[in-house]
């Protein structure tokens, strides 16, 4: 399940809609609709997270919180570190080749990791 996918799944429980019935009013298939959650396609385009929005009726932050669920849902991702220190590009293939062995706390934890380096980054601001 994607980030994205967890989170239409999350509206469509809310509602009570099946899968196969919001697949039918959106005018896709219910396998389209299955793989695209699953990650088993790749990440929807504007028109259909605009789609989805309005049949919710989504607000503009949730409308912008799905846009970027969709952006972190690609399955397969390419990572370039060309230029980048030796220590990036180590990073990147550790993570392809461990991703399946990881468990879910473990993950939760790099992503948090992370995004708390990041945040913390951002927050210095300048450095010169």
């Amino acid at each position: 399940m994607t980030p994205f996918g967890t989170k239409v799944r999350e509206y469509r429980a809310t509602k009570g809609i099946a899968l196969k019935k919001m697949a039918e009013d959106l005018g896709v298939t219910s396998a389209y609709f299955s793989a695209l959650e699953h990650g088993h396609r790749g990440r929807p385009g504007s028109g259909l997270i605009q789609q989805i929005s309005g049949y919710f009726e989504l607000g503009w932050d949730e409308t912008e919180e799905l846009k970027r669920l969709a952006e972190l849902s690609h399955p397969r991702v390419v990572v370039d570190t060309a230029g980048l220190i030796p220590a990036a590009t180590e990073l990147a293939n550790l993570l392809a080749e461990s991703i399946h062995d990881l468990d879910e706390d473990t993950i939760e934890w790099v992503i948090n990791e992370i995004r708390g380096r990041l945040g913390a980054r951002e927050k210095e601001g300048p450095t010169h």
